[in-house]
C-alpha cells in the first residue's frame, strides 16, 4: 500500500489541545500537510492554530470523542473544507489514578467512554471517507498499558486493552476485504505531557510517568511516520518496548517488579485531593501546553525509536532473522547428519557394503579385531 506524502496530506488530529496531539499537530503543519485539530476544548485549540498559522494551514472543529454525531460532523466538515481525508490520527485520552477498589463505577465507564469508544467513534467516522478516497490511514495512538497493566490505572488499561482488541479486529476485516486503508496503533511508553496533571487522582499526590519519561516530540515524529510508511505497530521508547518484552517471556517477574516498584513510581510529592479540577468529564482551561510544565523533562532521545524509523532498520530486521534462520538450519542439518552417522554403518562385507538395520542396531563390540554389530539383521550388498 502507498501513502501519500505527508506534505500532499489532508490530516485530522483529534485530542490535539495539549501534549502528544498538539505536538503532532504542529509536526504535521511543519511539513506542510493541511491539518484539522479537533479537541473538546475550544481554547487550546485557539492557541494551537494561532502558533501554526506562523508557518501551516490549519482548521479547528471542536469535537467530543464521547458523541458519534459530533466525530461524524468534524469528518464531514473535514472534506467539506479540503475536499478528502487521507490520515485521522485519535489521540484523545483522560486518565485516573486510584486503586481498583476505590474507583467509582461512574468514574470507570467515564475513562472507558472517551478511551475506547471514543477510539471506535472517531473510527467510524473516518472511515467512510478514507474508503471514499481510495486509501488513507487511521492511526490510532494507544499506550503500552495495551500490553502491561500498571497500578493504579485499572480504568486506563482497561480501556487501551479494549483499543487493541479493536484495532486488531479492525485490521483483518479491512485486509479481507481488500479496502487500502492502513491502521497502525502507537504505543508511547510514558510521556511527559499534561495527562498527570490533568488527571483525576484519588492517591493523595498528584501523579506522575513511570519512569523513564520520554519528550512527546518522539511520539509525535513516529506518528508522523506512520501516515507515510504503512504499519501494524509502533511502540515508542525502549523503556516501554522492554516493558513489552518481559511481559511476553516473564510476566510474573514484572508483577514482582511492579509490586515492588510501580507505585512509588507513579507518586509525586506535591498533595492533590480528589476534588481538584481534572478533565476526567469536562476539559480545563489551563494546561495547554506539550510538556507538564515550561520545559519537557522526558528524554529526548530513544535508542530504540531511532532504530525503529531508520531507513534500515527493516532489512536490516530482515536481513538478521534470515542470518538467524540460516543458522538454525545449518545447526539441525548438522544434528541430523551426526544422528544419521549413528544409526547407519558402511562397511567392506564380502567384496560388497554391509546395510546395518537402524532400528536393530546396537554398540557394535570388538570380535577378533574387526568391529561387527552384536545383533541386527545384516545384508550384503555386492558390485
Amino acid at each position: 500500500m502507498r501513502l501519500r506524502p505527508v506534505e500532499d496530506q489532508v490530516v485530522v488530529v483529534m485530542g490535539a489541545s495539549s501534549g502528544i496531539g498538539r505536538e503532532t499537530a504542529i509536526e504535521f503543519a511543519s511539513r506542510g500537510a493541511k491539518v484539522v485539530v479537533s479537541a473538546r476544548g475550544e481554547e487550546g485549540l485557539d492557541s494551537l492554530a494561532e502558533a501554526i498559522r506562523g508557518f501551516g494551514e490549519v482548521t479547528v472543529i471542536p469535537g467530543d470523542v464521547t458523541d458519534p454525531e459530533q466525530m461524524r460532523d468534524v469528518a464531514e466538515k473535514a472534506v467539506e473544507r479540503y475536499g478528502r481525508l487521507d490520515t485521522w490520527v485519535h489521540l484523545a485520552a483522560v486518565s485516573l489514578y486510584a486503586r481498583f477498589e476505590a474507583t467509582r463505577p461512574s468514574e470507570f465507564e467515564q475513562v472507558v467512554r472517551t478511551n475506547l469508544l471514543g477510539q471506535a467513534n472517531g473510527a467510524l467516522a473516518a472511515l467512510p471517507h478514507l474508503r471514499r478516497n481510495g486509501r488513507g490511514a487511521f492511526i490510532s495512538v494507544s499506550s503500552i498499558e495495551a500490553v502491561r497493566a500498571l497500578p493504579y490505572q485499572s480504568a486506563y488499561a482497561a480501556a487501551k486493552h479494549g483499543v487493541d482488541g479493536m484495532i486488531e479486529a479492525l485490521r483483518v476485516e479491512l485486509k479481507r476485504e481488500r479496502v487500502p486503508v492502513q491502521i497502525t496503533e502507537i504505543l508511547p511508553s510514558s510521556i511527559d505531557t499534561p495527562l498527570f496533571e490533568h488527571a483525576r487522582t484519588r492517591i493523595g499526590v498528584r501523579p506522575k510517568g513511570m519512569p523513564p519519561v520520554y519528550d512527546a516530540r518522539l511520539v509525535a515524529r513516529a506518528i508522523v511516520w506512520a501516515a507515510e510508511h504503512p504499519t501494524r505497530r509502533l511502540v515508542v521508547g525502549g523503556g516501554g518496548r522492554l516493558l513489552a518484552a518481559l511481559e511476553g517471556i516473564v510476566p510474573g517477574v514484572v508483577d514482582g517488579f511492579l509490586t515492588m516498584a510501580g507505585f512509588r513510581g507513579q507518586r509525586t510529592r506535591v498533595p492533590k485531593s480528589s476534588g481538584a479540577a481534572d478533565n476526567l468529564s469536562r476539559p480545563i482551561d489551563a494546561g495547554h501546553s506539550v510538556a507538564a510544565g515550561p520545559e519537557s523533562r522526558g528524554r529526548r532521545w530513544s535508542l530504540y525509536s531511532t532504530w525503529t524509523l531508520s531507513p534500515w532498520s527493516r532489512p536490516a530486521t530482515a536481513a538478521l532473522v534470515l542470518g538467524v534462520g540460516l543458522l538454525a538450519a545449518r545447526a539441525v542439518s548438522n544434528r541430523r547428519r551426526e544422528n544419521s552417522g549413528r544409526q547407519w554403518r558402511l562397511g567392506r562385507a564380502r567384496g560388497g557394503y554391509e546395510y546395518v538395520n537402524p532400528y536393530l542396531y546396537e554398540e557394535p563390540e570388538e570380535r577378533s579385531g574387526r568391529l561387527e554389530p552384536a545383533t541386527g539383521r545384516r545384508t550384503s550388498l555386492r558390485e
